[in-house]
């Protein structure tokens, strides 16, 4: 079956306020875009956590990679809701809604970790042809350096990530 071209892309960095290396990225690319733009498809840097960022602490109130789920994305707004819930929620009008087809065909999400695990590809669908092409390509274009591809797939599991907005969800991790 034939899909629709990938023309949206997102790549987000300060999910975690204290993971820098997404941030400056992002903050790079919304200063000077000519290195990630494409004749044909729209790239859009996203800072999508800047009061973490600002404080350099992983999360304000709670984890923003944890509340995409449709219980936090479907609640009213009042004035106690936590803060990474209005976030997830507004990172969802703008590059969602979750599940729909005016979703990002791709998210990625840039993120920065203690293990000593080099620079991981993290996937939640090994039947999502798209993405298992691309991590072909950039394993392939990043060549004789090592990148694991890390599978996260479970059936019973409604990913609440950042990523998981989009049709096609990627994490990239960096120690």
């Amino acid at each position: 079956v034939a899909k629709p071209p990938v023309r949206r892309v997102a790549v987000f960095g300060g999910t975690h306020g204290n993971e820098l290396s997404g941030v400056f990225l992002v903050k790079h690319w919304q200063e000077n875009g000519a290195e990630i733009q494409r004749t044909g498809v729209e790239v859009k840097p996203f800072l999508t956590n800047p009061r973490a960022v600002k404080k350099c602490t992983r999360y304000i109130d709670c984890d923003l990679n944890r509340v995409f789920d449709s219980d936090n994305l479907g609640r009213t707004e009042v004035e106690d809701i936590p803060y990474e819930v209005r976030r997830a929620q507004e990172i969802n009008q703008i590059f969602g809604p979750k599940g729909s087809d005016d979703a990002y065909d791709l998210i990625f999400d840039l993120h920065n970790t203690t293990s000593n695990m080099g620079g991981t590809l993290i996937l939640e669908n090994s039947r999502d042809d798209f993405t298992i092409q691309m991590v072909h390509y950039i394993k392939n274009a990043l060549a004789p350096e090592h990148c694991p591809v890390l599978l996260i797939e479970h059936p019973s599991l409604k990913y609440a990530t950042t990523r998981s907005v989009a049709k096609h969800p990627v994490g990239k991790y960096e120690n």
